[in-house]
This record gives structure tokens, C-alpha cells and sequence, in this order.
């Protein structure tokens, strides 16, 4: 069952996801070129975050996670982090960190379709919301000013399948606090990834650039610590719906971005469609806030 929270705490949360992870497709392309391979990268940025929250919060006297708490964690960082983060990073090596977060805005559809089949229904003005959203997200997707692969997009498909099953799967489990929540899937993530991408025959590198190590450490501090902290706490106490919305701001953020700082591809028509996009969060927004709150199943 969601919990009160108050406005504010729901407003700064969400401006940590909208404008902190609209720059994390960027971070992730510059810590590619600065040498690192995409899965050890991804499970070097999350070990380091989940293990760093993990030990303040024990300093702090935070309960660790139980077994089953653990084992909760590690099905949602295998689909969160594992999936859903690997994934687009691999696709980085592609496509452009604009596209990237293109194609990550189909989540809060997915969300939904998976909350509905959940038996959380959002309301009419939101999935108006999601609906004009998504028309903003094919907008810019249709501007030829993005590039990328067919590999890429497949693994671009696949990851925000996985996030947004994982997501909804994780409300009503048995979790630790949100805090401590996300830094027991970063761990797991981050060793799954990390794991996988040594199986994969990828290197660890040990001489990276000075451009690819402050991309890392930015994923740490900001992507992971703050950003997916934040992500957490709001799936705690809001719906699906919100807590999505950040994917229909990314690409507005990490277009501009991509334009300002890497030298991405831009067209006047992808402006239009980053409005389309705002227009599409607004309504999710507004449809949260008239929407009376109701108990979800466990």
C-alpha cells in the first residue's frame, strides 16, 4: 500500500529524475569513450553507489535487508539494473544517448499496461497523459536527426520491458526501507552486471581517460546514489504512472544534451516534439493530483 508523502519531498524527487537521468545517457556514452566496456562499467558504477549507501545506512544504525528481503532485491536488480540498465548501455556503443533515452519513454506505457494487469488502474487523464506522451516520443523518434542500429533498438526494446515489469513487480514486496532498498539492488545489479560482462569477454580497464572516469563517477554520485534512490522512494508513494513520468522528459534533456555537449544530430521539429512530451507529463501530473488515492493489492 502506498503511504502519505509529502508534495514537496514528490516534487524535488521527481526534478532529480527528470533533469539527473536525462544526463546519465551522456554520462554513459562519455565513460564508453573513456575507455570502459559497457556491463563492467555499468557494474563498477552500481557497486560502488549500492556499496557506498549500504555503508552509511548500517553506520547509521538501518536494518539490513532479511534473506527474503535480499532475494527480493536481487530479482529487482536483475530486471531493473541488470536488464533495463545493462542493456542500454550495451545499445550506447550504437546509439546515440538522445536515441537511447527515446527509446527508454516507452516505460510508463509499459507501467501501466503492467499496474492495469495488476489491477491498478490509472485514470482517464492520466492515461491521457501517457497517450500524448508516447505521440511526442514517436515525434522525435520520426526526426531523422537520431541515429541507430537494429541491435541497438532491439536491446533498447527489451530494457524498458524488463525496468517497468520489475518496477511494478517490486510494489508490495517484502523490502527493507527505500533507502537501504536501493542500495541492495544496486549490489545485486551492479555484481550481476559486472559478472556478466567477464563472462562476456569483456575487460576491466585499468588506464581509463580522465573524460571516462569523471563520466563514472557523475553515474555514481548523481545517475545512481540520488537518481535511482530518488526512483525508489517514489515507487514507494506513487503511482506507476508519476513515478514513469520521468521518461517522457530524458529525451527532451538528454537531446539537448547530446546537441550542446557531443555533437548529436538536431532539428527544429524535435523542439515540437519535446513539448509534446512536457504536454504529456503535465497531464500525468495533473490526473495524479485530481485522482482520489485508493489501496493497491499487495
Amino acid at each position: 500500500m502506498q503511504t502519505t508523502a509529502r508534495p514537496l519531498h514528490v516534487v524535488l524527487a521527481l526534478i532529480a529524475l527528470y533533469l539527473i537521468w536525462g544526463s546519465t545517457y551522456l554520462g554513459i556514452r562519455f565513460a564508453l569513450e573513456g575507455g570502459f566496456a559497457p556491463l563492467t562499467m555499468a557494474g563498477i558504477r552500481f557497486l560502488i553507489a549500492g556499496g557506498l549507501m549500504f555503508a552509511v545506512l548500517r553506520f547509521r544504525g538501518v536494518a539490513a535487508p532479511t534473506r527474503a528481503q535480499w532475494r527480493n532485491a536481487a530479482v529487482m536488480g536483475a530486471l531493473l539494473l541488470g536488464l533495463g540498465n545493462g542493456l542500454v548501455s550495451i545499445a550506447q556503443q550504437w546509439v546515440s544517448s538522445g536515441m537511447a533515452a527515446v527509446a527508454v519513454a516507452s516505460a510508463p506505457l509499459w507501467m501501466g499496461l503492467f499496474a492495469t494487469l495488476r489491477g491498478e488502474r490509472p485514470g482517464p487523464l492520466e492515461w491521457v497523459g501517457l497517450a500524448i506522451g508516447f505521440i511526442g516520443v514517436l515525434w522525435l523518434n520520426a526526426g531523422s536527426s537520431l541515429t541507430a542500429s537494429k541491435l541497438g533498438l532491439v536491446l533498447l526494446l527489451i530494457a524498458p520491458l524488463a525496468w517497468s515489469f520489475g518496477s511494478i513487480w517490486s510494489r508490495g514486496r517484502d523490502l527493507p526501507s527505500p533507502f537501504m532498498t536501493a542500495a541492495s539492488q544496486m549490489l545485486c545489479g551492479g555484481a550481476l552486471m559486472f559478472a556478466a560482462g567477464l563472462l562476456l569477454g569483456e575487460h576491466v580497464e585499468l588506464t581509463p581517460t580522465a573524460k571516462g572516469v569523471w563520466a563514472l563517477a557523475y553515474l555514481v554520485v548523481f545517475g545512481s546514489i540520488i537518481g535511482f534512490s530518488a526512483y525508489i522512494w517514489l515507487l514507494r508513494h506513487v503511482r506507476p504512472a508519476l513515478a514513469g513520468s520521468y521518461a517522457y522528459v530524458n529525451p527532451a534533456i538528454a537531446v539537448l544534451l547530446g546537441m550542446s555537449l557531443a555533437g548529436e544530430r538536431f532539428s527544429p521539429t524535435d523542439l515540437v516534439a519535446m513539448g509534446v512530451i512536457v504536454t504529456g507529463v503535465l497531464g500525468i501530473t495533473v490526473g495524479k493530483a485530481w485522482r482520489p488515492r485508493v489501496r493497491t493489492r499487495p
